[in-house]
């Protein structure tokens, strides 16, 4: 059964995620305080604070999720709905303390939520489920 091309998209923006932190991992192991852990914000929440194996923890989650995804594994398809509903959680405070300013950044962040519920929808739907068994 030929993988559908939305399953693709996902699995590869879950393995550039996992790339990026898993660079900022090693970049920030070997050179501690060479980068600001900032640059993981977007994408850890507050989980960057724990430091530089929080980074590789993630990128190792997030890569696993996307090899799932290619191989068509439903325990990776159901992780990556997880994965991407925390992401929707994690992002409310975020939104609503943009929205005091109407900036931008509003717009950007309250994208985030859309993407995240658009990837959600789309691994809920019974007939992309129905090609994971």
């Amino acid at each position: 059964m030929p993988r559908p091309a939305g399953v693709t998209a996902i699995a590869i923006v879950l393995g550039c995620v996992a790339a990026y932190l898993a660079l900022l991992g090693i970049i920030l192991l070997i050179s501690p305080g060479a980068i600001p852990l900032s640059l993981g914000a977007p994408l850890l929440h507050g989980l960057e604070i724990a430091g530089p194996f929080m980074f590789l923890i993630c990128a190792a989650i997030s890569a696993l999720v996307s090899f799932g995804l290619l191989r068509l594994n439903n325990l990776a398809r159901r992780a990556a709905i997880m994965i991407g509903f925390a992401g929707m959680i994690m992002l409310i405070p975020k939104v609503s303390a943009d929205t005091a300013e109407f900036s931008p950044r509003f717009f950007l962040s309250g994208s985030m939520i859309i993407v995240r519920m658009m990837m959600i929808w789309y691994l809920w739907q019974s007939w992309t489920a129905e090609k994971f068994h």
